[in-house]
């Protein structure tokens, strides 16, 4: 028996995906996100405020534990130094790494995983916007944090204002530090691996990677407790909201690609049965009695004996 499918439920068209495509898409994303880092500055009394306000809600919930981790990178080189080469390389890297693995070897679910990292990147922007929070590091002193990248910037390429390379510190924002993107983006990476990846190294660095950086995070003075949390929530608030997105922009693809432009009435595809007023033509003729004279008199396609007989006249027309 054949298969039949309800009116409005056959599955769309699948668009088959392009890396010439996704990078730009993929590096307008970052573009936006660094230039509303760099935008979303806001006023140092306010983030110092959002700062100081976010430490005596931990300390009120016994949350602190920036304070014991900076201690103790500040006072072990060898935990302290690895810690700023991770907080100031793996963001960039592994990210990526991940976006082109999934790109290559699972492209089936690579388009859901990319939509949910770009919203939740945009939700991030929102909060750096809305809420510019003074980093642990840029406390004044009497709070008890140490500066690590400033301490080990010898040691690495980062300068001592931020994690960028030297000399290019004043072209961030140093108080987009709510949400903690480093946290959110290190928690999809995990889900990613632990998805995805297949074997029991995958999974165990779908678990590390994202526990580590929330460690370095905050031993590096660069987020509280509550910024970390704060990405983790950005990024199930864009899991929530991707397939929204998703049918968005599908229905947008859908309608621009409807949009088909009239076919010109001098084209070859719109000949007329009207050559002109007063001269009518029979089916299939562009030329009055154009059948008439392929075929000869009496003898077209459909005529009778007795048409064709000596004598009979034509038939009319």
């Amino acid at each position: 028996m054949p298969k039949t499918e309800t009116p409005g439920t056959e599955a769309a068209p699948r668009t088959r995906l392009r890396w010439w495509s996704e990078l730009p898409l993929i590096l307008l994303v970052y573009a936006c996100y660094s230039a509303g880092r760099l935008l979303a500055r806001g006023d140092v009394t306010t983030a110092v405020d959002h700062g100081l306000g976010i430490l005596r809600i931990e300390k009120a919930l016994y949350l602190n534990a920036e304070h014991p981790l900076n201690r103790l990178f500040t006072r072990e080189a060898w935990l302290g130094v690895p810690a700023d080469f991770w907080y100031a390389s793996l963001h960039y890297v592994v990210t990526p790494a991940i976006l082109v693995w999934l790109f290559r070897s699972r492209s089936q679910v690579y388009r859901a995983a990319r939509t949910w990292l770009m919203t939740s990147t945009f939700i991030g922007l929102i909060g750096f916007t809305l809420m510019p929070t003074c980093p642990p590091r840029l406390l004044s002193a009497g709070h008890g944090f140490v500066d690590t990248m400033a301490q080990y910037s010898s040691y690495g390429w980062w300068g001592g204002e931020a994690s960028a390379p030297r000399g290019m510190g004043g072209m961030t924002n140093q108080y987009a530090a709510m949400p903690s993107l480093h946290v959110g983006w290190a928690l999809w990476c995990g889900v990613m691996l632990w998805r995805h990846g297949g074997t029991r190294t995958a999974k165990a660095a779908a678990v590390v990677y994202p526990l580590v950086t929330t460690i370095v995070v905050m031993g590096t003075a660069n987020h509280y407790f509550l910024d970390a949390a704060a990405g983790a929530a950005a990024m199930g608030a864009g899991l929530l909201l991707a397939p929204f997105v998703t049918r968005a922009v599908d229905r947008i693809k859908v309608a621009a690609a409807t949009r088909v432009p009239p076919v010109p009435a001098d084209s070859p595809g719109a000949a007329a049965s009207i050559v002109s007023g007063g001269c009518q033509t029979s089916t299939g003729e562009r030329i009055p009695r154009q059948r008439e004279s392929r075929f000869g008199s009496g003898t077209e396609p459909g005529a009778s004996p007795s048409d064709a007989g000596d004598g009979a006249p034509a038939a009319a027309r």
